[in-house]
């Protein structure tokens, strides 16, 4: 059982248990003293009642435990995702969020303002929300696009949507929401789909060939053993500091402007990666002169040492087309004017910067 599910909802029934059965006791209590007190029918008759709210106080403190476990293990089907239902459900949120998917059709045209509105008002809730989306830069993003052929959907360009939106959101919300909104990209085959509302979810597989909204759901209590497998995975690829990046990393890199062999400015950039290479936009500078960049890349290494390169604009020649950059960059970013910038090594090959300094980019990044 999770851990912070046994606490909540199964700590709270249990309390409300005793404090019903505790009522009824007081109830058969009062109801036996006023029977020893009175005389002839009356007193029969309360003597009668009062037993009886006795043996009921005791049954409900015994049974209300066990039918409260059948309900728990009991899983409905559903024949696919409803999209209405689960963000109808979210409005009432007001404790945990949880979705674990590839991409979430949720945040597509037809439901994102719907889905977000509900999202503002679980987070206002109190909530945590936390999505957990596949790295549209992965092996296992393409491969799902593979599996996914007959159905012409682009994986990748789908979960780079989610984000831009997400991003979007997340730049709205006030200090006090923001934190509990948490969006993290994992690099694992994917393999469970979880969309949780407090202490429900609904829970599918990733079939071959069809879209995971498509095929039938399971809806099961998360303090059932169904439930403590779903949050068992999500935790795992959650915490993995190797497999996850937040929202943040992915959005933009921290790079420092370098002029010789010193710092200019520090500063966050776009960036996106292709066939290996690291692509940044300088739009927010002016690139004139011999300049160099310190940066940490790929952003998943945290605590990674930064790295010294050097600025190249796209060539023919270059190992990706300049449109094929600039398709991902209007992915991930929307369309718009951009500086574009390979980051290559720099003359005399790549040079590290003194730890000092380094240090104090990586926290400054941080």
């Amino acid at each position: 059982m999770p851990e912070w599910a046994g606490r909540g909802e199964g700590g709270g029934r249990q309390r409300r248990a005793f404090v019903v059965g505790g009522a009824l006791l007081g109830i058969a209590l009062v109801m036996l003293l006023a029977a020893w007190r009175s005389s002839g029918f009356l007193s029969d008759l309360l003597l009668n009642i009062g037993s009886s709210v006795v043996l009921a106080a005791i049954s409900y403190v015994i049974f209300d435990p066990l039918f409260e476990e059948a309900r728990r293990a009991r899983v409905q089907e559903h024949l696919s995702f409803d999209q209405h239902a689960f963000v109808t459900r979210l409005h009432r949120c007001a404790r945990r969020v949880r979705i674990l998917d590839t991409w979430t059709i949720l945040l597509e045209d037809t439901h994102r303002e719907e889905t977000l509105r509900a999202v503002r008002t679980a987070l206002a809730n109190g909530a945590q929300v936390q999505l957990l989306l596949l790295d549209p830069d992965c092996t296992a993003a393409q491969q799902r696009s593979e599996e996914l052929e007959r159905q012409r959907v682009d994986v990748p360009r789908q979960i780079r949507t989610n984000l831009r939106h997400l991003a979007l959101f997340q730049d709205t919300l006030d200090a006090r929401l923001r934190h509990r909104l948490q969006v993290r990209l994992y690099d694992a085959s994917p393999s469970i789909q979880l969309y949780q509302w407090d202490s429900r979810a609904l829970i599918s597989f990733f079939p071959i060939g069809k879209l995971s909204f498509n095929v039938p759901q399971l809806e099961v209590d998360m303090d059932s053993p169904w439930g403590g497998f779903v949050h068992a995975r999500f935790e795992e690829l959650w915490e993995h500091e190797q497999a996850t990046v937040n929202l943040e990393r992915y959005w933009s890199v921290t790079v420092t402007l370098r002029h010789d062999d010193s710092d200019v400015v520090t500063m966050q950039v776009p960036y996106v990666s292709v066939d290996g290479q690291h692509y940044v936009d300088c739009g927010g500078f002016q690139v004139n002169g011999p300049l160099t960049v310190r940066a940490v890349l790929p952003p998943r290494a945290p605590g990674g040492a930064p790295a010294v390169f050097a600025l190249a604009e796209p060539v023919e020649g270059d190992p990706t087309p300049a449109a094929a950059v600039r398709r991902h960059f209007d992915q991930k970013y929307g369309q718009g004017q951009r500086e574009i910038h390979r980051l290559v090594p720099p003359p005399g090959g790549t040079r590290t910067p003194d730890p000092r300094s380094a240090a104090a980019s990586d926290a400054h990044g941080r």
